[in-house]
């Protein structure tokens, strides 16, 4: 059996070396061919100077692909998940929060016939605020959204050769992977673990607004209840007037007509139109969604990659040298499709 690492990376200069020293360590206890996986996502620092430095020092089970610029961590997950060759794929951060030495308890729930084993953390690292936050979103997200979506439930897992493959065939550009892990279904398993605390300096990269657009991405990327809602709502609207107009035109035949209140006319109107651009917006995302999904573009572009190769075959007499294993420096792109090409 072998197994795959894959590990996205966005300034990790301060980390990656002890990262890499103690998942190393990890994976030789267990006694199986490995191999790591680094995805530099266009960091500032000198974290692609370390992968290579990596990379020379482990070549014989060490690749990294480093982007062009921050395409975010979705598509660096992506990407490793390309790139991974093993018969079964760990997906985990650089900055040791989640721990190395879980693999092997993931191994062993594999080893059942799992195709996803999963880490649940306890979330007592999170601040009190943003846990409540994050059980209040899953408790409402999950009302909506065709998938179920379990809280503490992160990228940290192990998958199956089938289940990655069944991930790579989703085409969408707009992923969610959260949504898609659980879409793909597969017997899954989740055990409770402790986070570890993140090394390397700083807090979390994730910000609030960053939390809040992918909150929105989950709840839009698997249901259109939220389109369903602006009918409903509209519908409720028209009987809610067409009873106000019943109600109007009773009390002048009953009572003469009087002089509506300003008052109540402002505040119809400020909320009528509020919630017109609130449906607007809703509709929009999805059409933006449509938008980016015609353009078809890759999900990330490649700059240099260092590759795990086979050794070359020796060059035909009059031919040139055959490159040597290692880096890659040369540009590379995702594919994409002929179309793309010919625009």
């Amino acid at each position: 059996m072998k197994l795959s690492v894959v590990v996205p990376c966005y300034n990790e200069e301060a980390v990656i070396d002890r990262f890499d020293q103690q998942l190393r360590t990890s994976l030789d206890r267990l006694g199986v061919g490995y191999e790591l996986c680094y995805v530099d996502d266009g960091s500032a620092d000198n974290t692609l100077t370390r992968l290579r430095a990596l990379r020379v020092e482990h070549p014989a089970n060490t690749r990294y692909l480093s982007f062009s610029r921050n395409f975010g961590k979705e598509a660096a997950m992506l990407a490793g998940l390309r790139a991974a060759d093993g018969d079964a794929v760990v997906l985990m951060d650089a900055d040791l929060q989640h721990s190395p030495e879980l693999i092997g308890h993931m191994l062993q729930l594999h080893r059942r016939g799992h195709d996803q084993v999963v880490a649940k953390r306890d979330r007592s690292s999170d601040k009190a605020v943003r846990g409540l936050l994050s059980r209040l979103y899953y408790r409402a997200v999950n009302r909506w959204v065709d998938v179920r979506l379990t809280s503490g439930v992160g990228d940290f897992r192990l998958l199956s050769r089938a289940a990655v493959d069944a991930l790579l065939s989703l085409p969408e550009n707009n992923r969610f992977s959260k949504g898609l892990f659980s879409w793909i279904g597969f017997d899954t398993v989740t055990f409770d673990c402790r986070d570890a605390e993140r090394q390397g300096g700083g807090g979390s990269k994730w910000r609030f607004g960053s939390l809040l657009n992918y909150g929105m991405d989950g709840l839009i990327s698997f249901n259109n209840r939220p389109l369903r809602m602006a009918i409903y709502t509209g519908l409720a609207l028209a009987a809610l007037a067409a009873g106000y107009a019943g109600w109007v035109i009773v009390t002048a035949l009953s009572g003469g007509v009087t002089v509506p209140g300003y008052v109540t006319l402002v505040a119809i109107i400020a909320g009528l139109g509020g919630l017109q651009m609130l449906m607007l917006g809703l509709i929009g995302e999805y059409i933006g969604r449509i938008y980016y999904e015609t353009k078809r573009r890759p999900h990330y572009l490649v700059k240099e990659s260092g590759e795990v190769r086979s050794p070359a075959p020796a060059p035909l007499a009059g031919a040139g040298q055959a490159p040597a294993p290692g880096s890659a420096p040369a540009p590379a792109v995702e594919p994409a499709p002929a179309e793309d090409l010919e625009r």
